[in-house]
């Protein structure tokens, strides 16, 4: 039988370590909070920040969160989990980091008030987002490593 090469992974066992920041750490969690506290990191956040459709897409992305987040974790699905979270940093990175670099207003996203602007100031706010953004492109080319689910099941299928 043809291993499906999406779950192929010949990584270092301790690719775990990317995955648990890149879920357990930050997805998974941010995800939930999105739920649960909408009005301040869903929803609301949304608002603030010029996100078209908040009351779709608050939910929406915390839901694709805790599930990514979740199947990053278990190492299942790994590399078609991280797609959706670098679309969402992606997306994090343009509406809240660029115009804090540019110093106002980008197109429909707003510069929140008071806050410091410029390369500095967008580089400091920008540094988790990078990360995870870095990390999931990571495990999109890697997959989850040798201690996942996609391992095993890549292994069964051979």
């Amino acid at each position: 039988m043809q291993s499906l090469s999406w779950l192929k992974t010949d990584t270092t066992a301790w690719t775990i370590l990317i995955r648990l920041l890149v879920g357990a750490i930050v997805f998974f969690p941010e995800g939930l909070q999105k739920l649960f506290y909408g009005d301040i990191l869903g929803v609301g956040r949304f608002i603030k920040i010029g996100i078209p459709w908040p009351e779709f897409f608050g939910p929406f992305v915390g839901i694709v969160e805790t599930l990514c987040g979740l199947l990053i974790i278990l190492g299942l699905f790994t590399r078609l989990s991280a797609i959706p979270l670098i679309f969402i940093m992606l997306v994090a990175i343009i509406s809240t980091k660029l115009p804090i670099l540019l110093g106002h207003d980008i197109w429909i996203f707003h510069l929140p008030e008071g806050i410091r602007t410029g390369f500095w100031a967008m580089s400091h706010a920008a540094r988790n987002d990078l990360c995870m953004l870095l990390a999931c492109l990571y495990l999109l080319i890697t997959g989850g490593g040798r201690l996942s689910i996609d391992y095993w099941l890549n292994k069964r299928q051979s």
